[in-house]
């Protein structure tokens, strides 16, 4: 989850850094003595309790989390060194070992991330958008190796073209994740934290950002499903490996739609209301939580692909 939503906007008032937007957007508020935010809608007092649960849950899920990926992961590589014909194509050896490093690069960072929303951020500005840099790097790389298994068979083997391929893809993923970086920083207050938006949602580097990555999670998945309907060549290569690659897409997509949606609300292009206010956080936080889970999941389904 983003480590990072959460802060305490005044002493009274405890919100997430969703929360606070969508504060700004509804306005009109009010505040209690019981650490929760309410807005008079209706007459119905508006509450969202979001950051407490987050503080309280993340540190641990991340924790377990990150436990379960490196296990996995580890076996995964042992398996790649142990049983190198085993893997073929859609389901080469070349391209698993590079989603392995990606799953693996991400796993690392969760420990930090659970450390800061723990205790805040200490690790200063430059640390926190280096972190946001190699997880989105993670992501990027995981999703371009998939998309790319999906439609061409240089996979197959590691040879001077596949290892170009490799190469464009982990500088591209780079380069396509620096955004992310520009648009995270720290926030201060009772204690720091580090945070995926430190910018206005209008931003340049946030709007690139988010455009980013719904093409890489929303829309290319989308198109390459129209192109394995249509080809019917592609469809074939599928069975069986590429299904479970594709289990990345699927944890990811929902967090996806639930940032755009995060977008449209705070721009004012959709009209909050009372429920939105007090859930819309929890549908993200769970949602981003559900695409973490690509890194102790994705091991288990690949090695089960190759015992299979």
């Amino acid at each position: 989850p983003d480590a990072h939503r959460s802060h305490l906007q005044s002493p009274s008032v405890l919100e997430s850094k969703n929360s606070l937007d969508l504060l700004e957007i509804m306005g009109n508020l009010s505040y209690d003595d019981s650490n929760g935010t309410f807005l008079d809608y209706d007459a119905a007092p508006c509450h969202n309790q979001y950051c407490p649960l987050f503080q309280h849950v993340a540190p641990t899920f991340l924790a377990v989390t990150c436990t379960v990926a490196a296990l996995g992961t580890g076996a995964l590589l042992v398996a790649l060194a142990k049983r190198p014909h085993a893997w073929g194509w859609p389901q080469s050896r070349a391209l698993v070992a590079q989603l392995a490093v990606g799953m693996g690069l991400f796993a690392a960072l969760l420990p930090p991330v659970a450390v800061g929303i723990r205790q805040g951020w200490q690790l200063g500005m430059g640390l926190c958008r280096l972190t946001h840099l190699l997880w989105y790097w993670s992501l990027f790389v995981q999703g371009l190796l998939v998309g790319s298994g999906s439609c061409s068979t240089a996979w197959c083997r590691w040879d001077p073209r596949s290892r170009r391929l490799a190469v464009a893809v982990w500088a591209g993923a780079l380069l396509l994740a620096t955004p992310s970086a520009l648009a995270s920083g720290t926030v201060a207050g009772p204690e720091t934290s580090c945070v995926h938006r430190s910018v206005d949602i209008l931003s340049p580097a946030y709007l690139l950002h988010l455009t980013l990555c719904l093409c890489l999670f929303l829309l290319l998945p989308s198109v390459l499903l129209v192109a394995a309907l249509a080809v019917p060549r592609l469809r074939a290569g599928w069975e069986p490996g590429i299904g479970v690659s594709w289990l990345f897409f699927g944890l990811w997509v929902p967090y996806s739609v639930g940032l755009a949606v995060d977008f449209l609300l705070q721009a004012r292009l959709l009209q909050p209301t009372c429920g939105t206010f007090e859930h819309f956080d929890y549908v993200l936080g769970l949602s981003e939580g559900l695409g973490v889970l690509h890194c102790c999941l994705g091991p288990a389904a690949l090695l089960a692909a190759q015992l299979c």
